[in-house]
């Protein structure tokens, strides 16, 4: 997105290249993330829908793309960059964050590397939606410290990724889990 563009502008252009809808899907019950051959649903709580509001800018300054690895990037840079009270933020980024592990290490390292070197984030500074059409995408990044070079990365970086990784996996191996306790119930339920 240029830096010239309207956040209000460059947040409708993203919720049609994400195809999201017009509002984003912040009114939907249901949040559908694709994954193949099934699709997976989860509620659309009021939490969620908060996070969501603010992650959707963070993808637009950083440039994050909104396919499978665009979000273990985001994920990355936001838990590097911390996520604050917003809990659903936390839950969700641990999932693309541990997918992200799997299928692009680095790039996921990164964008981790990024998140630690930022200035802050929405999530930390809040944002007055009422302003959307007055604040430019560079002015968000400036706000933000995106134009920064990327930094070598130091001991603290690492540990402190690797840490990371640990709720990351945890977050995935959780879904197994879970998974066979729902169907041992079901099967108890029939007998």
């Amino acid at each position: 997105y240029p830096d010239t563009l309207s956040l209000l502008k460059a947040r409708a252009l993203f919720f049609r290249d994400a195809n999201l809808g017009p509002d984003g899907g912040y009114s939907d019950r249901w949040v559908r993330v694709e994954t193949k051959p099934i699709p997976f649903y989860f509620p659309n709580w009021p939490s969620r829908v908060a996070a969501a509001r603010l992650h959707d800018l963070h993808h637009i300054a950083t440039d994050y793309e909104t396919d499978w690895l665009g979000e273990a990037e985001i994920a990355a840079w936001e838990i590097a960059s911390g996520c604050a009270r917003y809990h659903a933020a936390w839950i969700l980024n641990f999932g693309a964050f541990g997918a992200g592990l799997v299928v692009a290490p680095r790039r996921v390292f990164r964008a981790f590397l990024r998140g630690r070197h930022t200035k802050t984030n929405l999530y930390k500074s809040g944002f007055d939606e009422s302003r959307l059409d007055d604040i430019t995408v560079g002015m968000l990044r400036d706000q933000l410290g995106l134009r920064a070079p990327l930094p070598s990365a130091r001991a603290t970086d690492v540990w402190l990724f690797l840490v990371w990784c640990i709720p990351s996996v945890i977050a995935w191996l959780l879904f197994p889990f879970l998974t066979i306790i729902l169907f041992w119930l079901i099967v108890r339920a029939k007998l």
